[in-house]
């Protein structure tokens, strides 16, 4: 393949995890046409457009043109500590949770009429268990938390019956986040624990509520309902609503 090849197939690819093309051009600035004749392989970006688009996808510049076929060594570039550390994260016992697409519900201090919905994606590899979560997207401008907007990438470990979900924020601020919670001692299936993030005060240490999405919910779809909702809303999962209000969340 040739490198305009690459980089389309790459562009795809990386473009892929976020809610459309057009969210992606709008967080890079970049105009629209310009950035399909990159998707299409017509042409490639001059220096300082491919540094935007590695910087916003958190790749260097290698990776952006290198064929996509290509086999990738597992623990590429890590040094023997950062590798060691790896290893120590993603050993056995691996979470009890199944891949797919979870709500996860986080207080907002100081409002206990509100809670933020986001929409964590789980994705199961053999015994690696790995996430995506994203927070806000379609929030309205001046909505609380309107500026803790996520889109979050991590791994999920099992330890002493608890699932920690450990994630860096990929926007520009690039804040790390961690959830702990384990399976609630009822008989829906849904995990409760809590949460270390950011807020729009700094960071914040909240209760938080996971429950699998089993209606089968487009991806684009859920992740238009992630934004800060009220807990006296109809369309709100009831059962969050009660977790939340008798002090359980």
């Amino acid at each position: 393949m040739s490198i305009r090849e690459n980089l389309a197939a790459n562009l795809r690819r990386l473009s892929k995890d976020h809610a459309s093309v057009s969210a992606v051009c709008r967080e890079l600035h970049i105009n629209r046409t310009q950035f399909e004749r990159y998707l299409q392989g017509q042409t490639v970006p001059n220096k300082a457009t491919a540094k935007l688009i590695c910087d916003y996808f958190r790749i260097d510049e290698a990776e952006l043109y290198q064929d996509p076929g290509a086999p990738e060594p597992a623990m590429r570039g890590l040094p023997p500590v950062s590798e060691s550390l790896f290893n120590q994260m993603i050993r056995p016992p691996s979470p009890s949770i199944a891949g797919g697409t979870y709500f996860t519900y986080f207080s907002i201090p100081g409002r206990l009429d509100l809670l933020m919905r986001s929409v964590t994606f789980v994705r199961r590899e053999a015994e690696l268990v790995t996430f995506r979560r994203v927070t806000g997207w379609s929030e309205r401008q001046g909505s609380t938390w309107a500026r803790a907007r996520g889109n979050h990438y991590g791994v999920a470990i099992s330890r002493l019956n608890w699932i920690y979900f450990s994630g860096i924020n990929r926007r520009q601020t690039g804040e790390p986040s961690l959830i702990s919670v384990q399976w609630a001692p009822i008989s829906e299936p849904v995990l409760m624990g809590k949460a270390m993030l950011l807020t729009e005060a700094g960071p914040a240490f909240v209760s938080v509520i996971m429950r699998r999405d089993i209606a089968n919910i487009q991806a684009r779809d859920a992740i238009s309902m992630a934004h800060v909702i009220s807990l006296d809303d109809a369309g709100v999962d009831q059962l969050v609503v009660s977790l939340t209000r008798d002090g359980l969340g």
